[in-house]
């Protein structure tokens, strides 16, 4: 098995503003695992908030290169216990490797990624589609540049509950509030009365990440579902979420891949949770990993390719919220 490793830029169409930072391009690491004349992609994307960059995670492939490439034909779950040991301390990079492992898996199987789980995709979520912080003349812009079921909007300011009045103006669509950990106890609780009255579905992360004591407190008392995301990063945090939290959003770059994300979604099932995957601003190489996984989602966050101005593959489509699978197996993505 050979890998290849190529680094990018992504550029985005707007200014991508959350509470804590603003971007115009996104790096991203695209790994390609070559075998029996067939290739498996995967993704990851840089992120300051983890302390991830694009040329850490280059390092830290190469170091292991050798034992990456002396693996062959084992199932993905045999793949990711043998790599974990050696990129457990990154797991952005075990996840674009993981992604690329399983994509190739299924393609040498002659299966799409989903069929090879038995999942069916008749009941597979829409995609919201996400606005970020900005004036509220630019987010109603946004919305109108792209009409869309679920909006999922970027809050943290001191203007929250005006921005969203003012939005609702001009859609029915439903909204979903994701305050990146901007907001306190009682901030969320009271923001929470005001958002359900003007349509907004859930919470995402309203506060910060380690504060279990006030994400209890939101719990016992939020009029709204609360989705925990930067409190749920690896596998042992799905438990800890119970009671504290009513969902789980699941994002593969931060939990190391498809292989230990699938197991996520499984537990927070068993817990009673609701099941949500995130992305990290990727490509169509990894919004289509996500793809295979909608069968066992709630709701879905993997609007990343609709944020670039140039996507750099060709895999699932959206279209108002509808997602569509490639003709090709795997993950079914191609580079361009």
């Amino acid at each position: 098995m050979k890998l290849i490793l190529r680094e990018y830029n992504l550029k985005l169409k707007h200014t991508f503003t959350i509470s804590r930072e603003s971007i115009d391009f996104q790096p991203s690491l695209i790994v390609e695992l070559q075998s029996d004349g067939l290739s498996g992609f995967g993704e990851a994307t840089s992120n300051p908030y983890y302390k991830t960059t694009v040329p850490m995670m280059i390092e830290d492939l190469e170091r292991f290169r050798s034992t990456i490439e002396a693996s062959e034909n084992e199932t993905p779950e045999v793949f990711w216990g043998k790599i974990y040991p050696f990129l457990k301390h990154d797991m952005f990079a075990l996840c674009a490797l993981d992604l690329a492992y399983n994509d190739l898996y299924a393609r040498k199987k002659g299966k799409k990624l989903y069929e090879l789980w038995n999942y069916t995709t008749e009941r597979n979520p829409l995609t919201d589609y996400t606005i970020g912080i900005a004036s509220i003349e630019k987010m109603v812009s946004k919305m109108k540049e792209l009409p869309w079921p679920i909006y999922k909007i970027k809050l943290g300011t001191k203007e929250d509950i005006a921005i969203v009045k003012e939005l609702r103006k001009h859609t029915d669509a439903i909204f979903r509030i994701d305050a990146n950990c901007g907001w306190g106890v009682e901030e969320t609780i009271n923001n929470a009365v005001e958002l359900k009255k003007l349509g907004v579905e859930f919470l995402e992360q309203p506060m910060k990440a380690d504060n279990w004591e006030a994400h209890k407190e939101v719990f016992k008392h939020s009029v709204l579902p609360v989705i925990a995301d930067e409190s749920c990063i690896i596998e042992e945090d799905v438990s800890r979420c119970h009671n504290h939290f009513h969902g789980v959003n699941v994002k593969l770059v931060k939990c190391g891949g498809l292989t230990p994300g699938k197991r996520m979604i499984e537990e927070a099932k068993k817990l009673g949770l609701k099941t949500m995957v995130g992305c990290m601003t990727e490509s169509t190489v990894g919004i289509s990993a996500i793809a295979h996984l909608l069968p066992q989602l709630d709701y879905v966050d993997m609007d990343g390719a609709l944020l670039l101005a140039e996507d750099i593959a060709t895999g699932v489509t959206i279209k108002n919220g509808v997602v569509s699978y490639s003709e090709l197996n795997g993950t079914g993505v191609t580079l361009l």
